[in-house]
Parts: C-alpha cells; structure tokens; sequence
C-alpha cells in the first residue's frame, strides 16, 4: 500500500498543472467551479480558493512567482532558475519563506491548522 502511495506520488509530481486566469473559466469565475452535489461543501470549496487567492496576493511578487511556479505548475528548481536567472539558492529561500508566510497568513485566518 505504501508503494502505490508513493508511485501515484511521484506521478503527480511529473504532471504539469495548468493554470487558468478566472476571468478565462466558463460561466461566473470560481464561484461556477462546483463539483459535488452539496451545495454547502461547494460554498466551503471556493471559499477556501478565495482566501488562498487572497494570501498568495499578499506575498511578494518574487515569492509568488517561485510558489507558483514550483507548487503549481510542478516546475523543479533548476527549471525555475532557467526561466527566471536568480540562482537556485535564492529560489530556495524564497520558497521556504513564502510557505512559512503562507502558512502564517492561513492560519490566523482560521483555513490552515
């Protein structure tokens, strides 16, 4: 069981995620990104996406960018410093401190424990 958990992990990590701009989604943004049947799980889903919007907004645009693009689109670190030219030392510290601060910023707002 272990090593299907890890298999499927390392598949996930290969995958490269595509981001949408939310004026690009069909029908009215996030709020028309349902998934499920329950209406109140919905609600608690893109609420959630919008207070992560909201935190990712308040980092700096070199830490977002790094969070973005490792976090999100699945980008490795030598990847990103062939797209950027900031060495990848620097793109490290700027990934450690931006999830330290993303986590800040979640927690006190009650979304992250």
């Amino acid at each position: 069981m272990y090593n299907l958990f890890i298999d499927e992990r390392r598949r996930f990590a290969r995958r490269r995620l595509h981001t949408v701009e939310e004026g690009r989604l069909p029908g009215d943004g996030l709020a028309g990104f349902a998934s499920t049947q329950d209406p109140a799980r919905d609600n608690e889903r893109r609420e959630k996406f919008l207070m992560l919007d909201a935190a990712l907004s308040r980092l700096s645009d070199e830490q977002r960018l790094v969070v973005l693009l490792h976090d999100t689109e699945g980008y490795k670190l030598n990847e990103i410093h062939e797209l950027t030219g900031v060495p990848v030392g620097t793109i490290k510290s700027r990934l450690h401190r931006a999830r330290a601060r993303l986590r800040e910023i979640l927690t006190r707002s009650g979304t992250f424990f």
